[in-house]
């Protein structure tokens, strides 16, 4: 792993006066590494970690001497957080299984970043994920949500969509981004909304009336989750033909659009709502139902980010601190989640598990590690 890191990490630009170094950056990062595989985000502990294993970084990694708070704080702030983040998803690449079909898209903002009303200095960033291995295969900044649709389509120049089924919600249901998608070789199932005007209207009207016909057969799924007190059911339905639709032919590959009902019962009541999508092929209810749920696993991600990291907590302000940060929580949460999912045990341990293990023991730290 030493090498993997001094591979991608020693490409990274210094802009520290060499002649001062006492840290190299290539032994920082990894320092932030393990710690963050650890569980430990926040400087002071960072730098806390480094000081108590600093016989296990040496022993490993060759580092014999760890920073101060003051110290880690200085160079998470100069490092490019770009230039780490593309490093960093370049070793998930590496180490970890690229297979799956679904790469999903979506945008989180780390709340920490924004001073009290002023919400532009809020820091967002869009991700592409792969949702079967948890591996995030690029991301990209953006200074305010609004100016995610166009950071999503740079974004699909950097990563390799061909084949694959590219999943985001309704904001990026643009005509743009969808040729972009085809263009490229991939599919997509794109959530579909108001923002669309007249073409929502139609679609939604049209889902509604072949529903409420009796006479007219719609293809459906249905799954159906329990779990502590609270029943989930989803059911698909997918439009038996959208030939009629005038505008097809403006949105590339446009082959199917689809509805998905949820009903929520808990001790609380019901909740039901039905949500709109189109996608570039005519997949069966079935598995469209299936891709829908697949896209919820980069909210989840993101949602651990949270959990478990209390990313939003983080009292960095600086961008380059947060975005260094940011793909080291996501490259921490990508190994847990193959080492976990490589365990011969019907019990496994959770994520938040490993790491608090990871940090108790050095030995699973590398096991975890060594694993990828």
């Amino acid at each position: 792993m030493r090498e993997t890191c001094e591979k991608y990490f020693g490409s990274i630009e210094d802009l520290r006066c060499q002649c001062d170094v006492e840290h190299k950056l290539v032994d920082v990062l990894i320092i932030v590494m393990c710690s963050v595989l650890c569980g430990l985000d926040k400087p002071e502990d960072i730098a806390a970690y480094g000081k108590e294993k600093i016989s296990f970084l040496e022993k490993h990694f060759g580092i014999t001497k760890s920073p101060s708070e003051s110290t880690l704080l200085r160079i998470l702030n100069m490092v490019n957080g770009k230039a780490v983040a593309e490093c960093v998803v370049k070793i998930m690449r590496e180490k970890l299984e690229l297979s799956g079909e679904i790469i999903a898209i979506d945008g989180k903002t780390i709340c920490s970043t924004a001073k009290q009303n002023r919400v532009q200095e809020k820091l967002h960033i869009i991700t592409a994920y792969m949702t079967q291995t948890g591996v995030a295969l690029g991301q990209l900044p953006v200074n305010e949500k609004t100016n995610e649709i166009p950071v999503l389509r740079d974004l699909l120049d950097m990563i390799d969509i061909e084949g694959k089924i590219i999943t985001a919600d309704a904001m990026h249901c643009q005509k743009d981004t969808a040729g972009k998608i085809v263009e490229l070789g991939g599919d997509y199932v794109l959530g579909l909304k108001g923002n669309q005007g007249v073409f929502f209207d139609e679609m939604k009207s049209y889902m509604e009336d072949c529903i409420g016909d009796k006479n007219i057969v719609v293809e459906s799924a249905r799954t159906i989750e329990k779990n502590k007190g609270r029943v989930e059911e989803r059911i698909c339905y997918r439009a038996p033909d959208i030939d009629w639709f005038e505008g097809k032919d403006e949105w590339a590959g446009l082959s199917a659009v689809f509805a998905v009902r949820r009903i929520f019962t808990t001790k609380n009541g019901v909740s039901d709502e039905t949500s709109y999508y189109i996608a570039s092929q005519n997949y069966t209810a079935e598995k469209l139902l299936w891709i829908v749920r697949e896209h919820w696993k980069i909210e989840s991600m993101h949602w651990i980010l949270d959990a478990v990291f209390s990313e939003d907590e983080c009292r960095i302000l600086s961008t380059n601190g947060q975005i260094t940060l940011n793909v080291f929580r996501k490259s921490a949460i990508a190994f847990h989640k193959s080492h976990v999912s490589g365990l011969k045990q019907k019990t496994k341990p959770s994520l938040k598990n490993s790491m608090l293990k990871s940090l108790m023991s050095d030995g699973h730290l590398l096991k975890v590690i060594i694993s990828l």
